[in-house]
C-alpha cells in the first residue's frame, strides 16, 4: 500500500522591519482612540450624572418639613402632593402645595399624640390594608393608612370611653313657618287636632322638619344643638311633654322662599328693556305691610335699603335695568307685562327660588327622659365630634415644634412641578 505523501507546510510569513513598525503603530493608535472613545463617554456620562444628581437627587433629599424631631424630605413632600393631586388633572392645582404641608404635619402629630395615648397600627396591619385596597408600598401612602386606621382605632377604643351612653333627651318635634301670622293660624289648627306630622309636611319651610313630617326624633341636647337655634332647644328641654310651643322667632334661619314688590319705571318696548325697582321680603305678612306703607306714600328707595334682603340694594336702591330671563320667572311675568301702568307696585309675588332669613317656629316635646340611652348614630357623631376637638388641639399646643420654614416659595413652586410635570 503506497504511503500518503505529507501535505507541504504553508511557510510561515515573514514580515519585515518596517512592516512591523507600522503595524505597531497601527495598534497603538487603535489603543489610543480606543481609550480616548471611553474617556469621552465618561465624561458625558459624568455630567449628565452631575445635573440629574444636582437638580434632582440632592434637591429631593433636603429637608422640608420637621414636627417635633421627625424629618420629611423634599421626596416626602414631593410625593405627598401627588398623592393629594392625583384625582385633581386639569385643575388649578397650585393650592396642593400649602395642602400638601398641612397635611404631613397633621399625620405626623396625630401620630405621635395618638403613640404617646398608648395607640399605633403595626408595619403588617399598613401592608395587609395596602394590599386589600391595592394600593402602592410607599412611605406616603404607608402614613396615609396608618392615619386611617389610628383614627378608627382611637374612635372605638379611646372616644368611645369619652362619650356617655346616656342623658336626658326629648322626642322633639318642629315646624318652621314663614311669619308670626301664619305660626299662630297653624297653631290654633293643631289646637284643633289637626295632625303635626301633615301640617310640618305641608308647610315648615325647613327642608329637614319638612322631610320628616316635623318629627325630630330623640336626641339629647348637645345634637339638637346643631340644628336648632337657642330659644327652641330652650323651650324643649323646659317645657312639659305635650306642651306646643308659642311662634318661636329665628332670624338667622335661612329658607327657600321669598316675596317681591315690583315697581315697573320705565320700559323701551323696541329693545325688550324695562326698568324696574323690587323689593325682597321674608314673609307675605311682611309683604303686604311694606306695600301698605308705600301706598301711604313712603319712599321707595328708602324701604328697599331699609327691608329688602337683595344683595346690593344699598348702592342701587333695588333698580334694575332688565330683559326678559335675567331676573325671576314672578318678576318676569310682572315686569313686561304691557298692561301693567308705569309706576305700579305689584302684590306680593311668592317666588319659592328665593333664599330670605328669618322664621316662627312651632315645637311640641312628645315625650322626654331624664336618662335614656343616647342613640348608635348620635354616639358616633359625638365621638367624631370629640375627635375633631382633640385633633384641633394638637396644632394649638405649644409644646409641639413645627419647622416647615425650609419651604419658601420657590421650592414649593419647584416640588409641585416635579409632582405634576408641569411648569408653573
Amino acid at each position: 500500500m503506497a504511503k500518503k505523501k505529507k501535505k507541504a507546510q504553508k511557510p510561515q510569513r515573514e514580515f519585515t522591519r518596517q512592516q512591523l513598525s507600522h503595524w505597531q503603530q497601527q495598534k497603538k493608535r487603535q489603543r489610543i482612540i480606543f481609550t480616548a472613545g471611553i474617556i469621552i463617554i465618561v465624561v458625558v456620562i459624568g455630567i449628565m450624572g452631575s445635573g440629574w444628581y444636582t437638580s434632582q437627587y440632592l434637591p429631593l433629599r433636603q429637608t422640608a418639613i420637621i414636627v417635633n424631631g421627625t424629618e420629611f424630605s423634599m421626596k416626602y413632600y414631593v410625593d405627598m402632593i401627588k398623592v393629594l393631586g392625583s384625582n385633581q388633572s386639569g385643575q388649578n392645582l397650585t393650592y396642593l402645595v400649602d395642602g400638601a404641608v398641612t397635611t404631613i404635619e397633621h399625620n405626623e402629630l396625630f401620630r405621635q399624640k395618638a403613640q404617646e395615648l398608648g395607640f399605633s397600627i403595626s408595619e403588617d396591619e399598613v401592608i395587609r390594608e395596602l394590599k386589600n385596597n391595592d394600593l402602592p408600598d410607599s412611605d406616603v401612602y404607608q402614613d396615609l393608612v396608618r392615619i386611617q386606621l389610628l383614627t378608627m382605632l382611637l374612635l372605638d377604643e379611646y372616644f368611645d370611653t369619652q362619650v356617655p351612653v346616656s342623658a336626658e333627651q326629648v322626642h322633639l318635634m318642629a315646624m318652621l313657618l314663614e311669619s308670626e301670622a301664619q305660626a299662630n293660624d297653624i297653631r290654633a289648627r293643631l289646637g284643633n287636632d289637626e295632625s303635626f306630622a301633615k301640617l310640618a309636611r305641608e308647610y315648615s319651610l325647613d327642608n329637614f322638619s319638612k322631610d320628616s313630617q316635623g318629627d325630630f326624633s330623640w336626641h339629647p341636647e348637645i345634637i339638637l344643638k346643631e340644628s336648632l337655634v337657642a330659644p327652641v332647644l330652650a323651650y324643649a328641654f323646659n317645657a312639659k311633654a305635650g306642651v306646643l310651643s308659642p311662634p318661636i322667632y329665628d332670624e338667622s334661619i335661612e329658607k327657600e322662599v321669598g316675596y317681591w314688590l315690583v315697581r315697573v319705571l320705565d320700559r323701551n318696548i323696541e329693545e325688550d328693556e324695562t326698568h324696574i325697582q323690587i323689593i325682597l321680603l321674608s314673609s307675605e305678612e311682611e309683604a303686604w305691610q311694606t306695600r301698605e306703607r308705600l301706598s301711604t306714600g313712603e319712599d321707595y328707595a328708602a324701604l328697599a335699603r331699609e327691608l329688602s334682603q337683595l344683595k346690593g340694594v344699598e348702592e342701587n336702591d333695588g333698580e334694575f335695568l332688565v330683559m326678559p330671563g335675567m331676573r325671576s320667572p314672578v318678576i318676569d311675568e310682572f315686569a313686561f307685562d304691557l298692561e301693567i301702568e308705569l309706576e305700579t307696585v305689584s302684590e306680593p309675588l311668592r317666588d319659592e327660588d328665593a333664599l330670605t332669613k328669618g322664621g316662627y317656629w312651632l315645637a311640641k316635646v312628645a315625650d322626654k327622659e331624664t336618662d335614656r340611652p343616647i342613640a348608635d348614630d348620635d354616639r358616633n357623631w359625638l365621638k367624631t365630634k370629640a375627635l375633631d376637638e382633640w385633633i384641633a388641639a394638637l396644632r394649638d399646643d405649644p409644646s409641639n415644634e413645627i419647622d416647615d420654614s425650609h419651604l419658601n416659595s420657590e421650592k414649593k413652586t419647584w416640588a409641585l412641578e416635579q409632582a405634576t410635570g408641569i411648569k408653573f
